[in-house]
């Protein structure tokens, strides 16, 4: 009885340890569908550049690449650099 206790205990350590990881990864914001306050939490990307990308993605459709985005007026390759981790085009 010991043992399967023991046994159930590392199970419940393990579960917590690997959920804890998996809940610290952000997930990856789709350039395509985002609103204005999603896009808004990136860094470097204010409010106003914000719009500015949903206003560029409805003039030109949607973005092919996530470093299509440099080509939004504001947002350098820099800024598409620090937040590429982050960035899905889907």
């Amino acid at each position: 009885m010991k043992h399967t206790s023991f046994f159930a205990a590392l199970v419940l350590l393990f579960s917590l340890a690997t959920g804890f990881v998996y809940a610290n990864e952000p997930t990856a914001i789709n350039i395509n569908a985002a609103d204005v306050a999603t896009l808004s939490a990136l860094n470097g990307i204010g409010e106003s550049k914000a719009e500015a990308i949903v206003a560029y993605r409805e003039a030109n459709g949607p973005f092919a690449s996530v470093e299509d985005l440099a080509n939004v007026k504001g947002i350098g390759a820099r800024t598409v650099e620090k937040n590429a981790q982050r960035l899905a085009v889907k």
